[in-house]
């Protein structure tokens, strides 16, 4: 009755020993008789979490060009960076007075405001934040964020070491990949991983901060010429001048014009004696 049950075993046993040799993710096993060349399972050694720092301050100041240039030199002196910087003024409204007739006064109204995204040490982020909202008239608002991106970093980890294992068995042989375009994408990701990891780790050194703030509306005075060409003209006396001498020229012309035509003037002035003398001539009766 044992060696009944007995032989069922060992056909099961040898079935499950082999099937262990192959994969199901498009390669197998060739060697696997040492255990310290299969992948290792442990977890990561315990690290400090992973936690990212940003802020924000949005706030009023009297001068934004001179904030400007106090905000970089302040992000200098703390070993950071300034990632992002726009400055800009807005026209709010207008308004041209004349004050000649050749010349114009426009008047604008203008909102000054500006962006700045600074990259500062994280063990420095309070001591920035209070710094800058010093430099204003009061904070409209201040906001502070953490994200703990540990457990991304430790999968990340993980993923990478597998990976890393299963390729170095593929170089030494006990691992056989079937398809060779699978060995590119398991580098591309361990390299994806890399990247990712080293781009959580630049984040957790360096904060980012972003920056908004604007001052009180400006008037700027701008001394422009009118662009009426109708409003333009010269003075009256010049004007009268030039008028008398037009007509000297005028008459002039007309002398010469009526030289030209001596000749017609006076067959007409013939002509018209001659109407004039039959007209006047009695008329002679007979009888």
């Amino acid at each position: 009755m044992k060696t009944k049950f007995l032989i069922p075993l060992i056909a099961v046993a040898a079935l499950l020993y082999a099937c262990k040799g192959k994969g199901g993710a498009g390669y197998e096993v060739v060697n696997n008789s040492s255990s310290a060349d299969s992948v290792k399972s442990e977890t990561p050694g315990s690290s400090q979490p992973k936690l990212i720092k940003t802020a924000g301050i949005n706030f009023k100041v009297k001068n934004v060009q001179q904030t400007v240039t106090r905000v970089i030199t302040l992000t200098e002196s703390m070993g950071g960076m300034i990632a992002h910087q726009q400055v800009g003024s807005t026209p709010e409204r207008t308004q041209d007075v004349r004050i000649s007739k050749d010349s114009i006064m426009r008047i604008t109204s203008l909102s000054t405001t500006a962006e700045i995204t600074v990259k500062v040490p994280a063990v420095k982020l309070e001591k920035f934040i209070d710094s800058v909202a010093s430099m204003g008239i009061y904070v409209t608002d201040r906001n502070v964020d953490i994200t703990d991106k540990s457990l991304d970093y430790l999968s990340a980890q993980l993923k990478l070491r597998s990976r890393a294992e299963l390729v170095s068995q593929q170089k030494r042989g006990k691992v056989v990949i079937k398809d060779p375009a699978k060995v590119l994408d398991l580098k591309d990701d361990m390299i994806d991983q890399q990247i990712s990891n080293q781009q959580i780790d630049n984040a957790v050194k360096y904060s980012t901060v972003n920056l908004n703030f604007n001052q009180s509306n400006t008037i700027n005075k701008e001394l422009i010429a009118n662009d009426d060409p109708s409003v333009y003209g010269l003075p009256f006396f010049k004007r009268l001048g030039m008028a008398l001498g037009n007509a000297c020229d005028l008459f002039l012309d007309l002398v010469i014009g009526l030289a030209n035509i001596w000749l017609f003037i006076l067959l007409a002035t013939g002509i018209w004696l001659a109407v004039r003398y039959y007209r006047k001539k009695p008329v002679v009766k007979v009888g």
